[in-house]
Parts: C-alpha cells; structure tokens; sequence
C-alpha cells in the first residue's frame, strides 16, 4: 500500500502543481510569447514595408534622374543654339563694322584726294601764274586778275 499511497500522494501534487502552473506560470509565458509573435510579425510587416518603400525610392529616383538628364539636354541644346545665335549676331555685327569702316576709309581718301587734286590745281594754277609772269616779264596781281585765275581753275578741272 506504500507504493499506492505514494503513487496517489504524487499524482495529487503532480495535478496541483500542473493546475498551478495553468493557472499562475503558464498564462504570463504564453502572454510573453504572444507579445514577442506579434513584434516579430509587425517587424517582418514593417520591413516589407520599408522595403516596398525602398523599391518605390528607387524608382522615383531612376525617374528624377531621367527628368534631370532630359533637363540637362534641354539646357544643353538651348545654350548651344543661344551661343550659335551670339556667334552668328557678333559676325553680323563685325561685318557691318568692317563696312563702315570701309566707306568711313573710302570717304576719307576720297575727301583727301579731292582735298590733294584742289592743292595740285592751286600749284598748278601758281605755276601757270609764275611761267605768264615770266612770260610777260612783269608782275601779275591775283586780285586784280582773280576772274582770270578763277577761269583757270575751272578749266584745270
């Protein structure tokens, strides 16, 4: 009967300690276990998250990139053609300087030879004056024989 008694006598503290442990240990485990699932399901959750984030990042970025490269060809086509335009005005601009100065030197050399046949035609006229004095052997007067001198002077020309 010792080993009955003994039997009973463990199964009865067998069945209190496992209705204990139902009651005060294992409620607080499972709850513990319970917690740290759910923060293990939230962090998976959350790293799918971040990555569906990451991968929409990625595209928005490849995006940008393109926008900013077309931007930069855009830019880059615009500067070009703007300084072909510059170009093409200063040559224009350059070939009417290079006109002007050359009608300027034309006008000019024309003035001085207009200006070098007028004292050639006084020198001439003073020669004529010189070789009709020496000619006549006196002294012609050029106020009083200026009608004379002006003819001379129109017909040199």
């Amino acid at each position: 009967m010792n080993l009955n008694a003994t039997l009973i006598i463990q199964l009865i503290v067998f069945l209190i300690l496992g209705w204990f442990t139902m009651q005060f240990v294992w409620p607080p485990i499972v709850k513990a276990l319970d917690e740290r699932a759910k923060k293990i399901a939230d962090g998976l959750a959350a790293a799918d998250k971040a990555k569906d984030d990451l991968a929409r990042a990625e595209k928005r970025a490849v995006e940008e990139l393109r926008k900013a490269r077309e931007s930069a060809a855009g830019v880059h086509a615009t500067a070009t053609t703007q300084a072909n335009q510059l170009i093409d005005d200063a040559r224009a601009e350059a070939a009417k300087i290079i006109a002007k100065a050359r009608e300027d030197a034309k006008a000019e050399a024309g003035v001085a030879a207009e200006q070098a046949k007028q004292a050639l035609r006084d020198q001439v006229a003073q020669l004529a004056v010189a070789g009709a004095e020496k000619i006549l052997r006196r002294e012609i007067n050029p106020q009083v024989h200026a009608e004379l001198l002006a003819n001379l002077k129109q017909e040199l020309q």
